[in-house]
C-alpha cells in the first residue's frame, strides 16, 4: 500500500493545545461499519454492555524535557552552554537514551547541569542521540525530574506553546503507575473517577497493562510503500493476572476494547492461537490494513496524524475507506485532534449496545 493512501488535510485550527475540562466532556465519536454517531466520552457507559473490558495502559508518563548547563575550562577562561535534553528511554547499561540540542556543543565525558546535585555524564552518542549516565537513580531520580523537568508535550502542541505546571496533570492519566513513556496514552486522557465509577457500576471490567511510550510513536513514515517502513520499538508487559482477565472475558462473550493505540498494539504483540499470553519485552508490531486482530474487539482512541502508523493502524481496524469516511466527518464536524483532542470508538463489528 501507499503512503499516500492514508494522507488527509487537516485544518491547524482543530489541533488541540489544551484538553476539555472536565476530561469525560471530550466529544466521541462513535463509529461501526456503517453508523456514525456524535456523543460525548460520558456517554460510554451507555455504549459498553456489561461483561465487557476496558484495558488501559498503566505508564507513567515521565516530565522528560530539561534544561541544562555545560560548563569547560577553556584557555581563555571559563565557558558555559546551555543544553537541552529530551529523555528517550532507559537502556539495558543503566544509561538513558536522549535527544540533545544542542549535540556539538558538548564531548562526551562532559557534565550537563540541571541543579545542585542532579548531573547527567555525556557517555557516548550515537543515530543522533546521546546516552547520559544520571548521578542519582531510583526514587531521587524521580524527585529531581519533578523539579526541573516538563512534561515533553508533543510536536505539535510544543511548537504552538510551550509545556506548563499543567500539563503535569492533563498529560497524565488517573491510573498512571509505572514511571517510563515520553508520551502519554492519550485516549487514556479522557477518564475520571467519576466515569470509571459508573462503568464499573455498569458492569465493565478493567485490566491494567503497561507499554511505555516513546518518542518514536511521533516519527513521520519516510517511505511510500508502507511495507518497507521499521517500525520503532517500545517495552511492555503483560501480566498473568491481565491476560487472564481478558481471556476470561473473551470466553464469556464479552467484548475486549483497548483504550489507546498502545494498549491495542501491546494485547496484540502477546496474543497468540487466539489466547492472550503473560508477557514482556520489546515490540515493534506493525498494525496496517490486512492485520488480523487475535483479541481487540474494538478500539478507542483519539485522532491520528496524516500519514502516520496509527492512521494505518485505525484504517486496519476499520477498512482504508471507512476510515476516510470517519476522518471525513470529523473534520466537518470540527472534533478536536491529537493529544489533548477528542476521541473516536471504533466498533468494527457495529455500535449497538
Amino acid at each position: 500500500m501507499k503512503l499516500s493512501e492514508f494522507d488527509f488535510d487537516l485544518p491547524d485550527d482543530l489541533i488541540a493545545t489544551r484538553p476539555a475540562k472536565p476530561r469525560s466532556s471530550a466529544r466521541l465519536l462513535v463509529a461501526g461499519p456503517d453508523d456514525i454517531l456524535d456523543l460525548k466520552v460520558s456517554d460510554l457507559p451507555s455504549l459498553l454492555r456489561a461483561g465487557d473490558r476496558l484495558v488501559l495502559n498503566d505508564t507513567k508518563v515521565i516530565p522528560a524535557r530539561m534544561s541544562g548547563v555545560r560548563r569547560r575550562d577553556a584557555a581563555d577562561g571559563p565557558t558555559e552552554a546551555r543544553i537541552e535534553v529530551t529523555l528517550l528511554e532507559p537502556k539495558a547499561d543503566g544509561t538513558w537514551s536522549a535527544l540533545i540540542k544542542p549535540l556539538k556543543k558538548i564531548r562526551d565525558g562532559e557534565v550537563i547541569s540541571f541543579r545542585d546535585g542532579f548531573e547527567a555524564l555525556l557517555e557516548r552518542r550515537g543515530d543522533g542521540q546521546g546516552f547520559l549516565r544520571f548521578n542519582v537513580d531510583g526514587d531521587a531520580f524521580d524527585a529531581a525530574l519533578e523539579d526541573v523537568g516538563a512534561m515533553p508535550l508533543p510536536p505539535y502542541i510544543a511548537t504552538k506553546r510551550a509545556a506548563d505546571e499543567a500539563d503535569k496533570v492533563d498529560y497524565q492519566t488517573i491510573w498512571a503507575r509505572q514511571s517510563g513513556a515520553v508520551a502519554a496514552p492519550t485516549a487514556s486522557l479522557h477518564f475520571d473517577a467519576a466515569l470509571l465509577d459508573t462503568l464499573k457500576a455498569a458492569g465493565v471490567g478493567f485490566s491494567f497493562v503497561t507499554l511505555h511510550v516513546g518518542a518514536g510513536t511521533f516519527l513521520p513514515v519516510k517511505v511510500d510503500d508502507i511495507s518497507q517502513h521499521k517500525m520503532h520499538s517500545e517495552w511492555g508487559s503483560v501480566s498473568a493476572e491481565a491476560a487472564e482477565e481478558i481471556n476470561q472475558t473473551r470466553r464469556s462473550g464479552g467484548r475486549v476494547i483497548p483504550v489507546g493505540t498502545t494498549a491495542l498494539r501491546l494485547v496484540e504483540s502477546a496474543a497468540k492461537d487466539g489466547e492472550l499470553q503473560e508477557w514482556s519485552g520489546d515490540t515493534d508490531i506493525f498494525i496496517k490494513p490486512g492485520f488480523q486482530f487475535q483479541i481487540a474487539d474494538g478500539l478507542m482512541t483519539n485522532f491520528h496524524l496524516p500519514k502516520s502508523t496509527l492512521m494505518m493502524l485505525v484504517s486496519a481496524i476499520m477498512g482504508v475507506e471507512r476510515i476516510r469516511t470517519i476522518y471525513d466527518h470529523a473534520i466537518a464536524e470540527r472534533y478536536r485532534f491529537f493529544s489533548y483532542g477528542d476521541a473516536s470508538l471504533l466498533l468494527p463489528s457495529g455500535s449497538q449496545n
